[in-house]
């Protein structure tokens, strides 16, 4: 843990400001074996903290790396079609942009499962994952991806480069947020990019996060929360320079920012200026824009626990799709557990048959849904709702409703 004199992981200042207290959650991911449900578990603080200076928005205490990302890790970014579908178009994009070919090199951190890289390597492109979670490796190797079990940074960077890793694109999806070490994470990228490589890093954007009230994407994998005005002095010390950004509907509104060497040929796209001037007029700047999160973050826990409190009574029944971190954080911060929602359902084999962590509530197979035919399915993924929703659309033949929680309650026959 970080030492009561917390700085800012991005430029060192003092931290002085809240913007999100959720209080003593456990690690989301660390799920609960049945044969463990008696034993204890650690809960840590998860208070989210905003830098005057640069305004990187972080977890004021950093839980270590190695608790989220080993060889227990439950996330598999397969287990989702519409991410499957968002990375294929993403690596036809870039094909195309790029003017990749088999000559060219492909490296992707935090690569999971091999979501994303099975499409370059099905159009012949070469490419490398680096994944430090030992079960996501092994899925990602079982497919023929080449995987690297390692973290990112300049020591592992460094190593790479020793060994000719050098490529004509670098890219991570949602690892940024998940750094502790920001500096050192993107001031490693250079090690191993070719002088007119590009990178690209997708993350949710902070802008939304305000504006949506997800306070639920907080949790301890996050340390930070994203913003480009915060990370433009990061690209900057690492020798790189932002040259275009687009906007992404994909985990309730991201970024994708593109960067490259300072001295590469890639021009400058009005898009950035653009984001920037965005988040200006969204008030990203200003303290009084992080002071209210907190509050309006309580009246979402009230009317949540009202409702299902309300629902129970009534002799409703209330079951869960998604087993996911976000859906943990809502719980866990509402005070929700197993005598409120019965179960919740989840696609991945490696979660069924545990338990949430903190909540404890079990995790069960989808089909459990058409077994008891619950009342309200709360649906707590809602980056993906109409996916889920969409699956399980046959709740509908004995009157069941869906129930989305975040930012409002919202019942949807």
């Amino acid at each position: 843990m970080n030492s009561p004199a917390r700085s800012c992981r991005a430029c060192g200042t003092a931290l002085h400001h809240s913007f999100a207290d959720l209080g003593l959650s456990p690690v989301s991911n660390a799920f609960v074996e049945q044969d463990k449900a008696a034993e204890g578990e650690m809960f840590y603080p998860l208070h989210a903290m905003v830098c005057d200076h640069c305004w990187l928005v972080q977890l004021a205490d950093a839980t270590r790396a190695e608790l989220h990302f080993h060889a227990n890790y439950v996330y598999f970014s397969s287990f989702s079609s519409s991410w499957l579908a968002h990375a294929r178009a993403y690596v036809e994009q870039m094909t195309a942009r790029l003017g990749l070919n088999g000559a060219s090199r492909v490296m992707e951190i935090a690569s999971n499962d091999g979501y994303l890289l099975q499409y370059f390597q099905q159009a012949g492109i070469p490419c490398l994952g680096i994944e430090p979670s030992g079960n996501t490796a092994a899925a990602a190797r079982a497919r023929g991806i080449d995987t690297r079990e390692l973290f990112f940074n300049r020591a592992t960077a460094s190593t790479l480069a020793a060994e000719g890793e050098q490529v004509d694109l670098l890219l991570g999806n949602n690892v940024l947020a998940h750094v502790p070490d920001l500096n050192d994470f993107v001031g490693a990228m250079p090690a191993v990019m070719k002088p007119e490589a590009v990178v690209t890093l997708e993350f949710p954007h902070l802008l939304r996060l305000i504006a949506d009230q997800q306070f639920d994407t907080i949790y301890h994998e996050h340390y930070s929360y994203l913003s480009l005005l915060a990370l433009m002095p990061v690209f900057a010390r690492a020798g790189l320079r932002v040259f275009d950004i687009e906007h992404l509907p994909t985990h309730g509104g991201s970024l994708r920012v593109h960067a490259c060497l300072q001295t590469a040929s890639h021009p400058t796209t009005a898009q950035v200026e653009a984001c920037l001037a965005l988040e200006q007029e969204a008030g990203l700047a200003r303290l009084d824009t992080y002071a209210g999160f907190g509050e309006r973050m309580r009246a979402t826990r009230r009317a949540l626990q009202r409702f299902l409190i309300d629902a129970k009574d009534e002799g409703k029944t209330i079951a869960a799709y998604g087993a996911a971190a976000k859906g943990n954080t809502l719980l866990n911060y509402c005070g929700i557990g197993a005598d409120i929602i019965d179960y919740v359902v989840d696609s991945n084999p490696a979660k069924q048959g545990r338990l949430l962590p903190g909540s404890r509530i079990p995790v069960r197979a989808p089909e459990a849904v058409y077994e008891t035919q619950p009342d309200y399915l709360l649906i707590l993924p809602w980056n993906i709702k109409e996916e889920l929703m969409s699956q399980m659309a046959g709740i509908r033949g004995w009157g069941g409703q869906f129930l989305l929680a975040n930012p409002h309650i919202h019942v949807v026959a």
